[in-house]
C-alpha cells in the first residue's frame, strides 16, 4: 500500500470495525454495526426505555415505597388543630411528640361532671376531638349566646354555694355541647370569666358576669344541675332558646318552703342542737325561742339593706340573752346549752366546707375569699354573744362551761333523735327539694352515730371522730349524687350539721368575756381545728368514691396539679 493510499480518508465502515482482543476482525453483517468503545457488549440485558423521560435524581422516591395521603385538614391554617404547611405528608407515620402520644379514653355513661373534670385537667392540645350533641344550623353556634349561657348557669350555681371545680365543669360541659371545644373557664369568688379562641389566627371571644348575690337554694341548684345534664346528653335536644327559658323559670320559681317554715326550722335547728350537749325539754324550748328571734331580727335587718356581718351579730344576741336571764332568774336549766344551740343555727358549715374544698381542687384564691368570709361571719357571732355575755357576767350570772356537758350517763336513743332533727331542720333552711329531704336527714344520724361510737365508746379523740364521720357523710352523699346524677352538697351540706363545733365556739367565747383568755383560745382553737376536719373529712369522702368506685374516665383520674410546688 502506497503512501497516498495510507494518507486517503477512510469510509465510515471501515472505521468502526470493530477488533477484539484475539486480534481477529469481526465478521460484517449487511447492515452497519456499531463499533464504539462505549457500546454494550453481547449478552448483557438493558432494560428499554421508556416513551416519556424517567426522574434520576438521586433524591427520588424508590420504587415499591408507597406514600400516605396527606391527612384531610378539615381547619383553615393557623389553627392550633391544624397539620402547618411546613409538615411533610411523607412523615407523618413516623411523627411522635416528645412527650408521647397521649391516650384519652373517656367513657360517656358516666356522670358529666367527671368527664368535664378530666378535660379541664388536661392542656388544650390534649383534649378530645368535640363531639356536639346539641343541634345547630349550619352556619354553626352562636358563639356569644353559648358563651352567656354557660356564664348564667355558672352564676347560679355559684351563688348556691357550689364548689368553684364544679362551677367550671358545668361552664365547660355547656359549651361543649354546643361545639365549643377550646374554651377556658375561669371561676373566681365574685366573678365568672370563659374565653373562646377558634383558632390561632382569629380573634379570641370573652365573656365576664359578676355574681353579687349568694342565697342557698339547693331546689335551684338541682334544677340547674338537671339542665347541664340534659345538655351532655346526646338523646336530649336542648336549643339555646329552651336552655334560655328553662332557666328564666328557674329564676322565676318561688322558694319551696314559706318564710314561717324557714323560721320554724331555725327553732328546730337550735333546739335539737341543745339537747345534742345534754340539755332537756326547757332547754329546747328556750334555744328553739331565742333562735327563732333572732331570724325574725337577721330578716329585719335584711330588708333594711344591712350586709351580712351585722345581720349575724344581731341574730346572735337573743340566744345569749335568754341564756344569761334564765340564769339571772335562778333557774334549773343549762343556760350554756341554751346559747350553745342559738349558735348551732349560726355557723357557716356551708361556707366553711365549700372554702376548704376550693383550697384541696387548687382554687386558692376562691379558697381565700371563702374562709376570710367564714372569719368575718364568725367574728360578728363573736361579737354578738361576747356582748351579751360581758353584761351578763357584769349583772352577776354565774356561767358554768362545765353545765352545757351532758354528763356522764349519755343518751343515745335521745341524741341520735336530736342528729335527726337537726338534719331535717338544716335542709329545709338550704331550701332543698322535698325528695332530698329523707336521705339527707339519715346520713345525718348515721354521721352522729358513728361520731358517738368511736368518742363514747372508743374513746377517740373528738378531732378524729368529726372527721371519720364526716368522710361517711361526703362518701354517701357522693354516692347518691351519682346515683341522681346530680349535685353532692344537698346530700352533704346538711348532714353536717351535727357535727358543727357548736360547744367548743361558746367555751371560747365564755373564757374570753370571764378574762380566761389562754382557756377561751384553747376552746376557740378547738373549734377551728373540728371545723377543719369536717371540711377536710367531706372532701375526702368524696374523693375516695370516685377513686375505689372508678367512677369517671377509664384511665386514671389526672391530679389537679402535676408538680410538688416548684
Amino acid at each position: 500500500m502506497t503512501d497516498a493510499e495510507d494518507r486517503k480518508p477512510q469510509s465510515d465502515e471501515a472505521r468502526n470495525v470493530f477488533v477484539p482482543p484475539s486480534g481477529v476482525a469481526a465478521p460484517a453483517d449487511s447492515e452497519s454495526q456499531t463499533t464504539s468503545e462505549f457500546a454494550v457488549p453481547d449478552g448483557l440485558a438493558v432494560p428499554k426505555p421508556g416513551t416519556e423521560s424517567e426522574t434520576t435524581s438521586e433524591f427520588a422516591l424508590p420504587d415499591g415505597l408507597d406514600v400516605a395521603p396527606p391527612p384531610p385538614s378539615p381547619e383553615a391554617e393557623g389553627s392550633a388543630f391544624s397539620t402547618p404547611k411546613t409538615y411533610s405528608a411523607r412523615q407523618a407515620a413516623a411523627f411522635t411528640p416528645p412527650a408521647g402520644v397521649p391516650l384519652v379514653r373517656l367513657t360517656k355513661d358516666v356522670p358529666w361532671q367527671d368527664r368535664m373534670r378530666t378535660m379541664l385537667r388536661m392542656p388544650v392540645t390534649e383534649r378530645p376531638a368535640p363531639e356536639p350533641v346539641q343541634r345547630h344550623d349550619e352556619a354553626g353556634p352562636a358563639v356569644p349566646r353559648v358563651l352567656d349561657l354557660s356564664l348564667r348557669i355558672g352564676e347560679l350555681l355559684l351563688a348556691g354555694g357550689e364548689g368553684a371545680e364544679d362551677v367550671e365543669a358545668a361552664m365547660f360541659a355547656v359549651c361543649r355541647s354546643y361545639g365549643l371545644d377550646r374554651c377556658e373557664p375561669n371561676v373566681t369568688f365574685t366573678l365568672l370569666a370563659v374565653s373562646y379562641q377558634p383558632s390561632l389566627v382569629d380573634d379570641p371571644v370573652t365573656a365576664s358576669r359578676t355574681v353579687r348575690r349568694r342565697s342557698p337554694d339547693y331546689t335551684r341548684l338541682a334544677a340547674v344541675y338537671q339542665l347541664v345534664d340534659d345538655l351532655s346528653d346526646d338523646e336530649t335536644q336542648v336549643s339555646l332558646e329552651e336552655a334560655y327559658r328553662r332557666l328564666a323559670e328557674m329564676r322565676r320559681n318561688r322558694h319551696p318552703y314559706p318564710g314561717w317554715a324557714l323560721t320554724a326550722a331555725s327553732g328546730l335547728l337550735a333546739g335539737s342542737a341543745s339537747v345534742l350537749v345534754g340539755g332537756g325539754l326547757l332547754v329546747f324550748v328556750a334555744a328553739a325561742v331565742g333562735a327563732m328571734l333572732g331570724d325574725r331580727l337577721a330578716w329585719l335587718c335584711a330588708g333594711r339593706g344591712l350586709p351580712e356581718f351585722y345581720q349575724f351579730t344581731v341574730a346572735a344576741t337573743p340566744p345569749a340573752a335568754i341564756g344569761v336571764a334564765l340564769t339571772l332568774a335562778h333557774a334549773d336549766v343549762k343556760a350554756s346549752a341554751v346559747i350553745t344551740g342559738g349558735l348551732f343555727a349560726l355557723l357557716p358549715g356551708r361556707a366553711l366546707v365549700a372554702g376548704v374544698q376550693d383550697g384541696l381542687t387548687g382554687f386558692y384564691i376562691t379558697a381565700s375569699a371563702r374562709l376570710l368570709e367564714v372569719l368575718y361571719f364568725f367574728v360578728a357571732i363573736v361579737i354578738g354573744v361576747l356582748t351579751v355575755l360581758y353584761f351578763g357576767v357584769q349583772l352577776g350570772a354565774k356561767l358554768v362551761p362545765d353545765a352545757a356537758l351532758g354528763g356522764s350517763d349519755p343518751q343515745p336513743v335521745l341524741q341520735i333523735a336530736a342528729s335527726l332533727g337537726l338534719s331535717l331542720a338544716f335542709a329545709v333552711l338550704l331550701q332543698q327539694e322535698r325528695a332530698t329531704v329523707l336521705m339527707v336527714t339519715l346520713n345525718g344520724g348515721i354521721a352522729w352515730v358513728v361520731y358517738g361510737a368511736m368518742q363514747d365508746a372508743g374513746g377517740i379523740s373528738p378531732v378524729a371522730s368529726t372527721a371519720v364521720a364526716a368522710g361517711v357523710v361526703g362518701l354517701f352523699g357522693q354516692l347518691l349524687a351519682r346515683y341522681r346524677f346530680a349535685s353532692a352538697l344537698p346530700y352533704t351540706t346538711a348532714a353536717i350539721g351535727p357535727l358543727l363545733p357548736g360547744s367548743a365556739t361558746y367555751f371560747g367565747l365564755l373564757g374570753i368575756a370571764q378574762n380566761e383568755v389562754n382557756r377561751g383560745l384553747t376552746s376557740l382553737t378547738k373549734a377551728v381545728a373540728l371545723a377543719m376536719a369536717i371540711a377536710i373529712g367531706v372532701n375526702l369522702g368524696s374523693e375516695i368514691s370516685r377513686l375505689f368506685l372508678r367512677i369517671g374516665s377509664a384511665e386514671k383520674r389526672r391530679a389537679a396539679k402535676r408538680t410538688r410546688g416548684f
